[in-house]
């Protein structure tokens, strides 16, 4: 380990309602610690009793994060991979319904002795082998923890008492808990109201935890009148209520923090000695905020509606755009609404790049297949994703190649010419959660390819999440046509990247690029995407 012989552990739990910002709280202790030269994992904690989230609707959940191992993970995750720039494995998402599953699979072969199974201390001591298995073996000094949902969630009470446990089992400089809750303000009065923060630590005592530093969400200015009285009710120092106003970007929240000293706080409780280096991430902000360029992109699926469906995408349009100098506005497109190439050309004029989303199933395919013609035949910069690629190459097949009614057999399986079809290895499954080619998987790049140039390299991996793929027995119709297969997995023969030949910059993968992107680190293919953009836009105007 670094600095630490005892794992330290710090525990980010919610009040009052979800959706509160947890996960970026969590990310940005972890990019705090980190920076202070000391080793930090994040786990992230889900009471729902869904094994994972594969197999949730994005509405309800947003986006399913993918990790190199395969693992199907919450989109928290994928925020402490860009904050804290590790690869996260199984070990760092563990769900109410793989705690149980356990346990009751222990049970069944008889692991517990006859005993009556029980919540305490059955459940809990596997959610504290959870929690410990992440540092195993000892590399890191500091697992942060965050626990999803609120306090005083049914569901939550179990991980409440597991951390209540290991908190006392660890001692007082071996942990700490930030209690993340909403200020919220009430227009009538003109006041910010402290009732809810105050009712939600008076839960968590309740569960027996106390909050050590308080977060406190909101859209406006807090004046130290409102600190000292959350300080007086809640029993916390005045110093130790952190203001967490509302910032144009995630990545500020960090500096945001230090201005407030939340890492001297942290560091003194925990006995840990230096304070974070921040100059990078100022550089990163000052870049963000002043642009040179701006550039419109059209963002084309069927999630439109709810952001955090394409979360990933957005945060990778954040680092591309820093690297080109550019701000990246977003231009929602359903594709539902996209019938016809008419459509298309009014959807579609004045932006400076079309990014064709992921997905399952029918619905907007053939608005997607369309936006992919328009791409293709108007020059514009397009990036494809997944299903992205997929409809490029149905629009390539129709419309290039001539093979009319090409289609995926995922759109409809009595068709034709099932340009794109059912992965081999998939034919035989029934079960639908886990089963997908899932995770890491290599690709080897041609050269001299337009994927080439932005990798640099002749093998890359990435991470996938798909059952259909491009069939082969079409894939000489389909080069001998234009179309350039930048991109194989020599293992499998399956196509994980194509371009179009004389087109400026048009490239899909079936892989999906934005679950690697960083912070100082976009990823390849998004990078040169918007710096096409960028060209693009000068050329029209």
């Amino acid at each position: 380990m670094g600095q630490i012989k005892q794992t330290k552990y710090i525990f980010v739990l919610g009040g009052v309602m979800s959706g509160l910002g947890k996960g970026i709280a969590a990310s940005s202790i972890g990019y705090l610690l980190k920076n202070t030269g000391i080793k930090v994992n994040i786990l992230k904690l889900d009471p729902y009793l869904n094994v994972d989230p594969g197999t949730m609707n994005p509405y309800q959940h947003g986006e399913v994060f993918v990790l190199d191992d395969g693992s199907e993970t919450d989109l928290d995750l994928g925020h402490y991979e860009r904050f804290i720039d590790i690869d996260m494995t199984k070990k760092n998402n563990a769900t109410a319904g793989q705690v149980y599953s356990t346990v009751l699979e222990r049970e069944r072969k008889g692991e517990y002795l006859g005993q009556t199974v029980q919540v305490i201390p059955h459940v809990t001591d596997e959610i504290i082998e959870r929690i410990k298995s992440l540092n195993d073996p000892k590399k890191y000094d500091v697992i942060i923890c965050e626990v999803g949902g609120t306090v005083g969630d049914i569901e939550s009470l179990p991980f409440m008492e597991a951390i209540r446990q290991l908190s006392v089992e660890v001692g007082y400089h071996n942990h700490l808990i930030v209690h993340v809750t909403l200020l919220p303000f009430v227009k009538a009065s003109g006041e910010l109201k402290t009732k809810p923060t105050q009712h939600s630590v008076m839960k968590l005592r309740e569960i027996g935890l106390s909050p050590d530093i308080i977060f406190c969400r909101s859209e406006f200015d807090i004046d130290e009148s409102v600190r000292e009285k959350i300080s007086l009710f809640c029993n916390v120092k005045t110093d130790h209520v952190i203001i967490g106003k509302d910032v144009p970007s995630i990545y500020e929240v960090p500096l945001m923090m230090h201005e407030q000293d939340t890492g001297r706080l942290i560091n003194e409780r925990l006995n840990i000695k230096k304070l974070p280096n921040l100059k990078t991430l100022k550089a990163f902000i000052k870049r963000y905020k002043n642009p040179s360029h701006q550039v419109k992109i059209a963002m084309c699926g069927k999630y439109t509606e709810l952001m955090d469906s394409y979360k990933s995408v957005m945060e990778s349009f954040i680092h591309a755009g820093v690297e080109n100098n550019a701000s990246v506005k977003i231009d929602w497109v359903q594709t539902e609404k996209i019938r016809s190439d008419k459509t298309a050309s009014n959807m579609f004029s004045g932006v400076d790049g079309i990014l064709l989303l992921p997905g399952f199933g029918s619905r907007g395919g053939e608005g997607k297949i369309f936006s992919a013609k328009y791409a293709r035949e108007s020059k514009t910069p397009f990036l494809g994703i997944c299903l992205g690629l997929q409809c490029a190459v149905i629009d390539f097949a129709r419309n290039v190649c001539e093979l009319k009614g090409a289609n995926s057999t995922e759109f409809n399986k009595k068709t034709k010419y099932p340009v794109i079809d059912l992965m081999e290895s998939q034919r035989a499954i029934k079960i639908k959660g886990g089963t997908m080619r899932l995770g890491a998987y290599s690709s080897k790049i041609k050269s001299g390819t337009k994927t080439y140039s932005a990798y640099k390299k002749n093998i890359i991996t990435e991470r996938h999440r798909h059952r259909y793929e491009v069939n082969n027995r079409y894939r000489k119709r389909l080069e001998k046509n234009g179309m350039i297969v930048s991109g194989v997995n020599s293992d499998l023969g399956v196509v994980e990247s194509i371009e179009i030949k004389d087109h400026p910059w048009f490239i899909a993968s079936q892989y999906h690029p934005e679950l690697k992107s960083r912070v100082n680190k976009a990823h390849p293919l998004f990078r040169e995407f918007i710096r096409a953009a960028v060209q693009f836009s000068g050329k029209r105007v």
